[in-house]
């Protein structure tokens, strides 16, 4: 089938890779894609949210399956718009209604969503410039710290962590008064702070079945050690060390199948994917937040412990057949090491040439690469993803850091600790 891809990320990069290997791929289109997607298949000049040029191409290319990569073509409501058109609306799509996207879309939805299905969560209220006042009131009766969670999409930098009343109290002016996040902060949680460590659940569902996806766990911040600003993720590990058989089973039975029946409860029709970025205190999971789609960089390291025909599987879920078929994942190790640009998060240059992939002995997927003179340059923050995969988490370490160590670029950053942390566990 002619399958089509939209974004322009390591997760589509890793997307186009996984499905261009499967029997049932003829051709894989990604719009707009990347230097390393035009390695997959076919890369379109087309913007994630420009609708009508993605669906004018779904025609002219005869497109059998859309799988829709980022968040804000599904909170811009894709689905929606294809479901409408006469022409387009026949394709099958992996990836929710605008409705099933507020998951991601707004922070207060996904929490009253919570609430009401009993799926746990932290205590929460959510407050605007109006009441701004209150809200400053309110968090004089919090524990520090505490967090502070911009309503809207904001890129994966609209959450802060305030150590004192004081510092929390100055970020939700900023946010709600000064518009720090800009429309994302109009409205802003103020969240209890859940002491344990962080995973990521994945789950593909056609809207009665699911399968869940191999968990794994990112590095947010861009320095050694958990330090230094936030970023959009510095790598990943897959399996989670500290995710054992009974806490997975504690997943599913207290997050995954009450948010599954609370979404038909509701009338939202999803297919596709809910990532699930939980909390693990004291053995127990809290779910800090959905996505309705697929991490990146996690997406490098889940999607290369799958065995099974991942278009295969794709389908199914867009079709509502995930029933009838079967899914396969190894229990090897993957690490997935990110190299980014010299200042990302902050400010940074783009167009440098990239040297030494051609000596990668791992696969390399490309997020903010272009073409240029046949050359490959940098065009983005976090530029690659160097994965591994090995039977142990040290050889899969291995395996990424010697590529990484091939490859280069003026002002290259990258974590050198991806991964530490969970060869060395001692039970918390």
């Amino acid at each position: 089938m002619n399958v089509l891809i939209i974004g322009n990320g390591g997760r589509e990069h890793a997307f186009a890779y996984k499905i261009k290997q499967s029997s049932l791929c003829k051709n894989v289109y990604i719009a707009p894609g990347n230097a390393g997607t035009a390695l997959e298949g076919i890369n379109l000049n087309i913007a994630t949210d420009n609708f009508d040029a993605l669906a004018q191409a779904c025609i002219e290319k005869n497109i059998e399956l859309i799988i829709v990569g980022p968040e804000l073509p599904l909170v811009k409501g894709i689905r929606d718009y294809f479901e409408l058109h006469p022409q387009v609306k026949h394709i099958p799509m992996v990836g929710p209604s605008k409705v099933g996207a507020q998951l991601e879309g707004s922070k207060d939805f996904s929490k009253q969503f919570m609430l009401r299905h009993h799926v746990p969560t932290a205590q929460a209220k959510t407050f605007t410039k109006e009441n701004l006042a209150e809200g400053l009131r309110y968090l004089e009766t919090c524990n520090m710290p505490i967090v502070l969670k911009a309503d809207g999409l904001a890129a994966g930098k609209g959450v802060i962590i305030a150590q004192s009343l004081t510092e929390a109290k100055q970020e939700l002016t900023e946010m709600l008064a000064d518009a720090k996040f800009g429309a994302a902060s109009a409205s802003v949680l103020i969240e209890e702070f859940l002491q344990g460590i962080e995973l990521s659940i994945f789950v593909l569902t056609d809207g009665e079945d699911y399968i869940i996806l191999p968990e794994a766990k990112d590095y947010k911040r861009i320095g050694d050690g958990d330090t230094g600003l936030n970023t959009g993720g510095m790598g990943s590990v897959s399996p989670v060390v500290f995710a054992d058989a009974a806490f997975l089973q504690k997943v599913e039975s207290e997050v995954i199948i009450p948010t599954i029946q609370g979404l038909k409860k509701e009338g939202i029709s999803y297919k596709g994917f809910i990532f699930i970025g939980l909390m693990n205190v004291k053995g127990k999971p809290y779910v800090i937040e959905y996505n309705a789609r697929m991490g990146d960089p996690e997406t490098q390291s889940v999607l290369s412990r799958i065995d099974s025909d991942l278009l295969e599987l794709l389908q199914a879920a867009a079709t509502g057949k995930l029933k009838q078929v079967q899914y396969v994942a190894t229990s090897d190790y993957t690490v997935s090491v990110v190299m980014a640009s010299g200042g990302y998060p902050g400010d940074f240059k783009k167009g440098f040439d990239i040297k030494g992939l051609s000596n990668a002995q791992t696969k390399v997927f490309h997020a903010g690469t272009k073409n240029v003179n046949q050359s490959i340059v940098t065009d983005g923050g976090r530029v690659l993803a160097v994965t591994g995969r090995g039977k142990t988490l040290a050889e899969a370490r291995e395996k990424a850091y010697e590529t990484v160590g091939k490859i280069n670029w003026e002002g290259v950053t990258f974590r050198k600790d991806i991964g530490l942390d969970l060869m060395n566990w001692k039970n918390g």
